[in-house]
């Protein structure tokens, strides 16, 4: 097991800053995610290409950040944190100025493809937290730092919105990339690199891989209405996806420093969290995949409200601002409780909130509470994975540890995207001469991503009891962080 190079003392850094800067950071990665939303639309006609052109636009952003998410955690673990948490900025300025300078859709989708690379911004700063801040303050900021995810997507929908009605589309990707060149100057005068490292070589085979394995499955789940569930493409990729996952995980077995611990991994508190992690990820994102678009509807429907696109992206904001309100609670949830009851507490309410979501479908206050609701459920779900997840392994592999739990989310709401498509596409009839899903469509939805939820809530129960608080020292040789005694305890002590 890999474990870390103590490193000479440094000051510890003032917390207020370092926290607000990586939270800064997180929530403008994760609104880049959401920018081009509601552009879609309009891609077409703008750059003079197809619709499923246009849709790459999302999808390959998901492609990116799944495959350099636990790529780039690792190596933050073993390079240093920092270093590569400037790399990620760097790149996501890049990917967004090549889409500000041009409306050619091969070079906005390779723009985008470097923006969703940036999305390793999160969890490298989770492990940022974990080895310079004191144990006390470690619970609530990496609440905050992990529910960034969530707070940039409810914001991002209406600003990006309120750009595309009122600007040049091509504003909102000069300010990613200002807001980008804002976070490289805040973190290199804020945020120091730690002294926690992993040893070893890299392990570039495992890398391309998992990069195969990865880019294999999510093109299938993603494309896969598009081409056909039983078309050769799509069961292609998902064999490619199976025969090379195994392969990947032959090679990550035997190799000494493998990218991914998969012994580590295979532990049931990490193993549990990680699947807990993907239906949160598919519970959460239904909420913002079907909210705008319901809104949106037309009133002939007979539930549509003919919002505008401005007001369907409101609608999420309420969730965003309840996520920034709840991710202390959370904190406070875990330290006295420990994060299972969080996130058993978390999937709970996503349950309820579809819920409420389920019946209010003529009321735009009722809608917004529902899915202010469910984003509440979000925000406690993911401030306590991160805890679970630092819990179990080692301080020097907390990157890589985070990074896995991330793609997990992400996967969660790839496979989402694909249910949610398939539903409204599919669940439909005929008003107005033009084919609209159905009530029942989106109410299936709701029903789904409650089940998600409530399979959620299931496996949080199976996870190993209650830990040791987070700030316990660890045990010589699980690889303590440097500064505050904030580690975990390996599972054979848990």
């Amino acid at each position: 097991m890999s474990a870390a190079i103590p490193g000479p003392p440094a000051p510890a850094p003032h917390p207020r800053p370092l926290v607000g800067v990586l939270a800064f950071c997180g929530v403008v990665v994760a609104v880049m995610q959401t920018l081009v939303i509601p552009l879609l639309p309009h891609v077409p006609a703008l750059t003079h290409s197809t619709p499923t052109a246009a849709s790459w636009l999302v999808t390959i952003t998901l492609l990116t950040g799944a495959v350099f998410t636990p790529v780039l955690g690792r190596a933050g673990d073993m390079y240093g944190k920092r270093a590569v948490l400037l790399v990620s900025l760097s790149v996501l300025i890049a990917g967004s100025v090549l889409c500000a300078v041009s409306s050619q859709i091969g070079l906005l989708i390779t723009g985008r493809a470097l923006q969703g690379a940036a999305l390793a911004v999160i969890p490298l700063g989770i492990s940022i937290m974990r080895d310079e801040l004191a144990p006390e303050r470690v619970l609530s900021s990496v609440a905050l730092m992990s529910s960034t995810l969530g707070i940039g997507a409810a914001v991002g929908l209406p600003v990006a919105a309120l750009v595309v009605e009122n600007a040049d589309w091509h504003t909102m990707f000069w300010a990613s990339a200002g807001l980008g060149l804002l976070d490289i100057a805040l973190v290199l005068r804020y945020v120091p690199e730690s002294t926690v490292r992993s040893r070893g070589r890299f392990d570039a085979v495992g890398t391309l891989g998992l990069s195969t394995a990865l880019v294999a499955l999510l093109l299938a789940v993603t494309q896969g209405g598009d081409w056909g569930w039983a078309s050769v493409p799509t069961l292609g990729l998902l064999v490619t996806a199976v025969v090379v996952g195994l392969l990947w995980g032959v090679h990550e077995l035997r190799v000494t420093h493998p990218l991914v611990d998969l012994r580590v991994s295979a532990r049931p508190a990490v193993l549990l969290t990680n699947i807990a992690a993907l239906l949160v990820g598919f519970a959460f994102y239904a909420n913002s995949l079907s909210t705008a678009q319901m809104v949106q509807e037309p009133t002939s429907t007979g539930y549509g409200l003919g919002a505008s696109i401005v007001v369907s992206g409101l609608c999420l904001l309420p969730g965003g601002l309840a996520m920034v309100a709840l991710s202390p609670l959370s904190a406070r949830i875990s330290g006295s409780y420990g994060p299972k009851v969080a996130l058993a507490l978390a999937s709970a309410i996503l349950a309820l909130g579809y819920g409420v979501r389920y019946g209010t479908s003529h009321s735009l206050v009722l809608i917004v509470a529902g899915a202010t609701v469910v984003a509440a459920g979000t925000a406690l779900a993911y401030s306590a994975l991160p805890a679970l997840v630092m819990r179990a392994v080692p301080a020097s592999e907390t990157g890589a540890a985070n990074g896995l739990n991330t793609l997990m989310r992400s996967i969660g709401q790839a496979c989402c995207s694909a249910v949610v498509a398939a539903v409204l596409a599919h669940v439909t009839f005929v008003v107005d001469g033009r084919t609209a899903p159905t009530l029942h469509a989106y109410q299936l939805v709701f029903v789904i991503a409650a089940a998600a939820s409530l399979l959620a809530l299931a496996v949080t129960l199976c996870l190993p009891g209650r830990d040791a608080p987070v700030a316990e020292t660890a045990a010589a040789g699980d690889g303590g962080t440097a500064r505050g005694g904030v580690a975990v305890r390996s599972e054979e002590n848990a």
